[in-house]
Formats: C-alpha cells, structure tokens, sequence
C-alpha cells in the first residue's frame, strides 16, 4: 500500500525545516516546536490539518506583527532554498497557510510575500480568501502575476482563479461571472510552461461545469493557434466533450455519427459481485467509405441510495476507423469498493457513446455475492 501524503510530515522531514528557521531566528526552539507538532492530536490529522497545525504551531514562535513575520517568512524560504531543498515542494505548502490564516488584514504584505514564496511552494490555496475579500485588488494583482517572469507565478494568477479548485475554498463570483478570469487564460494559453499551461486547461474545465457558453467562446477562439494551445483548449474542453456537446464535438473533428453503428451490444455478465468486473462487447461498424475519427466511450448508469441511476461516462478510444470495417470491442468495468463511490445493489446500465451520441441501454445486475457459476 502506498504510503499516505500526511506521512510526510515526520521527524526526518522538521528536522532540514526547523535548521532552516534556526539559521534565520537564531533563539527559535527547535526541540519545543517539533514537540509541539507530535501532540496527542497529531495521529489523527490528516493532511491539511497537518498542514494548518505546522503553520499555527509557527505562528507562537514568531513576533507579534504580521508584516515583520512574513518578511521572516520569505527569509525562511531562502534559507531552504540555500540549503538545498527544492523548489515545487508540496510539503511546504503550510507557509501560505500561515498567511491564509494570519494576513488577510495585512494585504500589502500578504500580496509581497505570496509573489515570493510560491516561486517555492504554491499558494494557490492561500491566494483565495484575499480574492474573496479583496476581489478588485485581487483580480488585478492576478493579471499582473499573469505575466510575471517566473512560471509558478504566472501559475498561480491561473489556479489560484479556478472557480472550483479541488481541496479549496470555492470562489462564487467567478463560478457565477468568470469574465474576471479569460483574460488571464488568453494570456497564459500558450505559456512555455507546461504546469503553466495545464492550470489554464483545467481553469476552463472548471468554468465550464458553471458556464459552458463562456468556455465554448474561448474553445473556438483560441484553437488553431499553436499545437500546445490547441492541447490546452481540449483538455480544457473535457467535461464538455464527455456531455457531447454539440458544438465542441466538431471542433474537435468528431462530426456527426450518422455513418457510425453499434451492433451486438451484449453484455457477458448479466450479474456482477460487488469486487468483481461488468464485461461487455460490441461491433463498430463505419459504413462510410473513407476513415471516421471516432471518440469512441461509454456511460455507465450507477444505481444511488434513492433507486435512481447516475450517470458516468468512461472513454475507450479516440482514433480513426477504416471506412467499410467492423471492429470487434470488448470492456471490462470494475466494481470495486472505492472511497470516491459507495455501491448500491440493484439495476444497473451501460450504454456505448460515439462522438458524443449515446446508443440503446442495456441492464445488468450489481449483486452483493458472485454466483457460484461464475466463481473459479
């Protein structure tokens, strides 16, 4: 089993952290901090909670003036820097924290200190009560960090924006009116930056589960530029393209799917044990006489606590079919027990998607036991 990401913070992980603030505060404790981290409490932390305790921990070690700690903040992260430790570390993500936690009054500061330290660690989780609070200053400052020299800069005017980042405070403006945000994507699309370019992608993504009509403008304008922002505008796109929408499937060159048939769709276990797999199989058949390109899925309708089926759809392939051919196709779903999805027995579907149209349903039965017949 891999190891859990809040296992991180360990001994051997304080010990290069709390050298660091000694070499900048020469009368910090460093055995009292690390004992102070190791309370009764700390097993059952998880990983954010790890990270605010190292960064509330901190804070009774420095001075009581906000501005003069994230000046010491910054000295930290040099240090690190100096003494070997490197940059994009997750695990230091608990010095923004500091700040999301202690420097929302102090936004001058805040701002500085941010610019500085997610050159080291991202701040894209601290970056979003400032644009909660300050949302004019705010929306500024990100197109100013758009074009910023350094990349996790430019990276943070994109993420620290995402309407519904993951582990993140939502930001309702942007989820209700993300035109503050396209122009920070119009200028990041096409970043030398890959992690650059990737937070603009799924930015989109997130703006299209609340605003498709914005993200399809944006689609349409922006492909075709370069081959890297074309990437970006697909990915981008990908919630979109699994809806099938109608206007994002052919800018993409997945035209209609009229010449395109499912035939035998059969399903080779009727019932599936909780733990086991659904197996089906199906023919394509592309009754043109030139290749079709074909983004080729299917949906699988899960049974929820009320009896009603929620949809999920899951890709095969996206490639070129030979005009006049049959392609033989066979899938297995899993069924396992995940944290992500709790299993409900019951009816079940699973439908085949082409480019975007989704053919006939067919049952099957999620069942609690495998059948004795199907057991090896």
């Amino acid at each position: 089993m891999a190891e859990l990401l809040k296992n991180v913070y360990d001994q051997q992980f304080l010990e290069p952290f709390t050298e660091a603030v000694t070499q900048v505060i020469p009368n910090f404790d460093r055995a009292a901090y690390i004992n102070a981290i190791f309370d009764d409490e700390w097993p059952g932390k998880e990983l954010k909670q790890r990270m605010r305790h190292l960064a509330v921990t901190l804070h009774a070690y420095l001075t009581d003036d906000f501005e003069q700690n994230a000046t010491l903040l910054i000295d930290i992260v040099r240090q690190l820097r100096s003494n070997g430790i490197k940059e994009n570390s997750f695990e230091y993500m608990f010095l923004p924290d500091y700040i999301e936690v202690y420097g929302t009054d102090h936004q001058e500061a805040s701002i500085q200190a941010m610019e500085y330290i997610t050159q080291f660690t991202s701040c894209e989780f601290a970056v979003r009560p400032f644009i909660l609070r300050y949302p004019e200053v705010m929306v500024n400052q990100l197109l100013q960090w758009a074009h910023h020299e350094h990349p996790m800069v430019r990276r943070l005017a994109s993420e620290g924006s995402r309407p519904r980042l993951p582990w993140a405070i939502a930001i309702p403006a942007f989820k209700k009116d993300p035109g503050d945000v396209i122009p920070i994507l119009e200028q990041l699309n096409d970043d030398e930056s890959e992690s650059v370019r990737r937070s603009v992608a799924n930015n989109m993504n997130d703006i299209a589960k609340d605003n498709p009509d914005v993200v399809i403008h944006l689609a349409k304008k922006l492909f075709g530029k370069s081959k890297t922002t074309d990437w970006v505008v697909k990915h981008g796109c990908r919630t979109l393209l699994k809806q099938g929408n109608p206007e994002i499937m052919p800018l993409f060159g997945f035209a209609s799917s009229g010449n395109i048939e499912i035939k035998q769709l059969e399903i080779k276990t009727p019932s599936v044990a909780i733990g086991y797999d659904l197996s089906f199989s199906f023919d394509l058949i592309n009754k043109d006489t030139a290749p079709q390109l074909i983004r080729l899925e299917y949906a699988i309708y899960f049974m929820k606590a009320n009896g009603n089926l929620s949809r999920k759809v899951f890709k095969i392939s996206e490639r070129e079919y030979d005009g006049d051919s049959m392609t033989h196709i066979t899938r297995q779903q899993p069924f396992k027990l995940i944290t992500t999805r709790k299993l409900y027995p019951g009816l079940h579907q699973v439908a085949v998607i082409v480019n975007g149209r989704e053919t006939e349903k067919k049952d099957f039965q999620l069942i609690m036991e495998q059948p004795k017949s199907q057991q090896g």
